[in-house]
């Protein structure tokens, strides 16, 4: 039986304002929150860490409960959990229902005596910067030394948190951290690993910063826009160019008298009366 054409037209419609609205639906919800605790992204063999996924969930989407899909790269893991327990490293995201998939956290696996410690989240200018130096297993570490590309910046006799009260951008860069253990008796001075740390810039001045670059394409886009009303009648309208109004003079072809403060101005054959507003229409 052969499908009517409007019935088909019909059904692209419905279907397309399905998806649409799919996508709409999609782009005005947020990334769930990816959380790792302890707030590590170094951890040693044989540990476990606890990731957590915090989504927020429109009342369209909480008719059913709600699951979480969490990923190791580009793999599914089982779980549907709102938080799991990992051994194994890798690129982890999680995602709720209809949500984006949220930001990643990349976890180490070390088999090393010491390790170096950084938080997962981001550090912003002005916040605190805090790392650890963790001995296998939390052996004390001793003759403890933190370093910043190379250069030694903080001593400590024993284990000890090394802590930027309020972090830069300089503080950005690669660190590691050196010390003895004793086991049992004090061994040669052991290395970490060297891990990057990226102070990012602070909250506010990127929003500010953000604000002003809109501001700015605006207002190009508002400079470089020309309007040229319907013309009514000869020499009728007013034309925006680059900001500036001018009225539009009919050319006159034969020479003009001069006479003082006439304000005409010839250019190539052509005379134009100075616009009202002075933005150089006028004599130069």
């Amino acid at each position: 039986m052969p499908v009517h054409p409007h019935w088909s037209a019909a059904a692209a419609g419905r279907s397309i304002m399905w998806e649409l609205t799919a996508l709409l639906l999609l782009a005005t919800l947020e990334k769930p929150i990816l959380s790792l605790h302890p707030p590590w992204t170094t951890i040693f063999k044989g540990e476990r860490v606890t990731l957590r996924c915090d989504g927020y969930h429109p009342l369209l989407l909480e008719l059913r409960p709600i699951s979480t899909l969490w990923y190791l790269g580009h793999l599914l893991l089982p779980s549907h959990k709102k938080s799991i327990e990992v051994q194994t490293p890798g690129v982890y995201r999680c995602q709720t229902r209809g949500a984006p998939v949220s930001d990643p956290i990349h976890l180490s696996v070390s088999n090393d005596w010491l390790i170096l410690q950084v938080p997962y989240a981001a550090v912003f200018e002005g916040e605190p910067l805090v790392m650890r130096c963790r001995g296998w297993y939390d052996k004390v570490v001793y003759k403890l030394h933190y370093y910043h590309d190379g250069q030694p910046v903080r001593y400590f006799h024993s284990s000890a948190n090394y802590t930027v009260p309020q972090a830069r951008a300089s503080d950005s860069g690669r660190y590691q951290c050196s010390g003895t253990m004793r086991i049992p008796v004090e061994s040669a001075p052991m290395f970490s690993a060297k891990v990057a740390v990226t102070v990012q810039e602070a909250r506010h001045a990127a929003a500010v910063r953000l604000l002003q670059v809109q501001s700015r394409r605006a207002s190009l886009r508002l400079g470089r826009r020309v309007h040229r009303p319907r013309a009514r009648g000869r020499g009728a309208g007013i034309a925006l160019v680059r900001g500036c109004y001018r009225q539009p003079q009919r050319p006159e072809t034969q020479p003009l008298a001069a006479a003082s403060g006439a304000g005409f101005s010839l250019g190539r054959g052509v005379h134009h009366r100075p616009g009202p507003t002075g933005c150089g229409f006028g004599a130069r």
